[in-house]
């Protein structure tokens, strides 16, 4: 009866699965281990530095397609480490539509998380601020890790900066900027996001 109601739904699982072969031979070629029960809809972008750690867990879904996720998708998930030394750790049963998560030291993503449309989640600044240091050596900006612990909900186009960490089970709006800490049980908003009330 759903598939009668929703035939996009149909033909996007045809996609994903005559996709995934292909989608295995990717994630090999760059080092990933396929997980148990992943749902991967059409090609991320991987872009993984030798020696550094990408572990992704079991159930993971990705959508990478424009209309596999109702409120668009504006690129593929772009999945990144930005050094030898960098940790991108994603755990079990987690969802991400479109976006970009790049870690040059480390972004640890717990269990259960949703990440929505067109995030963006770093550990670095990319560039120094001042503009001595810009010029002579521009991609080393400042580090330090984000974390997101289980069963946190990232609405649309969140952008999460370096030193962050949201808390179990917390929720941060749509289009929020968050440059902190946000702690478990809450809802949070704005830019930067601030404690709305608790959940």
């Amino acid at each position: 009866m759903e598939t009668a109601a929703t035939p996009w739904k149909a033909i996007h699982e045809l996609r994903r699965l005559s996709w995934s072969p292909v989608g295995r031979l990717y994630f090999a070629w760059h080092g990933v281990r396929w997980g148990a029960g992943w749902r991967i809809y059409g090609m991320p972008t991987i872009q993984r530095h030798r020696g550094s750690r990408m572990i992704i867990g079991d159930d993971f879904e990705v959508r990478n397609w424009h209309a596999s996720n109702p409120l668009g998708v504006d690129r593929p998930c772009l999945l990144a480490t930005w050094s030898a030394e960098a940790v991108l750790e994603i755990g079990r049963g987690v969802r991400v539509s479109g976006g970009a998560i790049c870690a040059r030291q480390r972004v640890q993503i717990g269990d259960e998380v949703t990440i929505g449309p067109n995030c963006t989640i770093v550990d670095s600044d990319f560039h120094p601020i001042g503009l001595e240091k810009r010029l002579s050596h521009f991609a080393l900006g400042s580090t330090a890790p984000v974390i997101i612990e289980d069963g946190a909900f990232i609405g649309m186009r969140v952008l999460i900066l370096k030193g962050s960490r949201i808390g179990r089970g917390s929720v941060v709006g749509a289009g929020s900027v968050v440059a902190g800490e946000i702690p478990a049980q809450v809802l949070a908003a704005g830019n930067p996001a601030r404690v709305v009330r608790t959940i």
